[in-house]
């Protein structure tokens, strides 16, 4: 292989400590108040921001970028577009709405997630200003959601307005870069997932190695009577099973800790990790050397689906109904 697959560097333990208080919740999720369920509120620090930059928009503002809480823009899904025609850096907005925004993209990443979500806009497009936002119905006044869209990304704030569906449904990302997949920003997901891969016995890869993806954005949510591509990780042995947490470790560190938490539990009450599937596929092995760029990870209330050729698309779908 001209691409060496190297050990993660996320331990066990650091897997507990990523996901925090959501893997807690996968394990002792039977004990939550009836009622309760993980996830950001509307108070949390990026939602409060979104409902300060609802409040300082003008009416004619509020006419080209807001929209009803079940507006079908709201419901889209698409790795390259503007959900509105007017980008952040354009003079539709002031100075100050535009730091609100940067301060929603922060509040929904981790520290080192923002980084990258600063290196990646900039690469593929020249910057957050080049993207676009909308609100859906009216923060501080029942269901809402701010969304963020353009170039390789696509993030939502909902205060868990979108029942049971992790990051207030379909989100996307993506790095355009080329050539040599390893200076990707998210190759080292691939190189994780590609660990869990080498840890298969012969038997093991023939079920996770096939031949055609499916369409990357085909992250609908099929529920417990899903037909999932893949190997099984409750078939798998308990080093191995391990390595698939360390995946979801390094998929999640990105995103804030309230959605990790939604994650987790989402997946807890479809099953747990076991009822997940990894799938690797030959189609598009960059360089011809064995480390599958394009794979999924997939369960009864789980999508992510995950193209690294030419370069990265990601799309991800996640709840226990269907989020987008």
């Amino acid at each position: 292989m001209s691409r060496h697959v190297t050990k993660s560097p996320v331990s066990r333990r650091e897997f507990v400590q990523v996901l925090g208080a959501g893997a807690a919740l996968a394990t002792c999720g039977g004990n939550l108040m009836a009622g309760m369920f993980a996830g950001p509120t509307p108070s949390s620090a990026a939602e409060t921001v979104v409902k300060e930059f609802y409040d300082s928009l003008s009416e004619a503002q509020r006419g080209k970028i807001c929209f009803g809480f079940d507006h079908d823009l709201r419901k889209k899904i698409n790795a390259n577009w503007l959900i509105t025609d007017l980008e952040i850096g354009s003079d539709f907005y002031s100075d100050k709405q535009r730091a609100m925004i940067g301060e929603i993209v922060k509040g929904l990443t981790s520290e080192d997630g923002f980084k990258t979500v600063e290196l990646q806009t900039l690469d593929d497009n020249g910057g957050l200003d080049q993207y676009s936002v909308a609100v859906f119905g009216k923060p501080g006044d029942g269901d809402f959601e701010f969304e963020l869209t353009g170039r390789h990304l696509t993030l939502r704030a909902d205060g868990n307005s979108v029942e049971k569906a992790a990051f207030g449904g379909g989100i996307v990302y993506g790095h355009g870069e080329e050539g040599d997949p390893s200076k990707n920003l998210y190759f080292a997901q691939t190189r994780q997932a590609n660990e869990v891969f080498q840890a298969l016995d012969t038997d093991q890869r023939s079920a996770a190695l096939l031949k055609k993806a499916p369409a990357e954005a085909a992250v609908q949510i099929q529920g417990d009577g899903g037909a999932f591509p893949g190997i099984s990780v409750g078939d798998l042995k308990d080093d191995q099973k391990q390595l698939v947490e360390k995946t979801l470790a390094v998929l999640l560190a990105p995103y804030r800790q309230e959605d990790i938490d939604e994650v987790m539990q989402i997946v807890k009450d479809s099953g747990g990790v076991e009822k997940l599937h990894m799938a690797f596929y030959q189609q598009d092995d960059l360089q011809n050397d064995g480390t599958w760029d394009i794979w999924r990870v997939e369960g009864p209330a789980f999508v992510w689906h995950f193209r690294g050729a030419p370069h990265v698309h990601a799309y991800i779908n996640i709840g226990q109904a269907k989020a987008v």
